[in-house]
């Protein structure tokens, strides 16, 4: 997928992308970073600042993180 097709996300359509696919909160540090984990033991962190997106690059990460392909992410917006 080229960089352009990558879609710019804010914290919460994210938040909600990865609780629909089993994750859940785990930890909230006071910086403003989530952590989030599956059953199965994948994991990840969010950087939930409010008013701000979530980096295309950054994006990429969390999706390596969790195992999902960026069509998966795309349904679960």
């Amino acid at each position: 997928m080229t960089e352009s097709k990558i879609p710019i996300l804010k914290p919460d359509q994210l938040i909600r992308a990865l609780e629909k696919l089993g994750f859940s909160r785990t930890r909230k540090s006071r910086s403003g970073y989530l952590r989030y984990c599956h059953p199965d033991g994948r994991r990840t962190t969010v950087p939930a600042h409010k008013g701000k997106t979530i980096s295309r690059g950054l994006l990429r990460k969390i999706i390596r993180d969790v195992d999902i392909s960026f069509e998966e992410l795309k349904d679960l917006l």
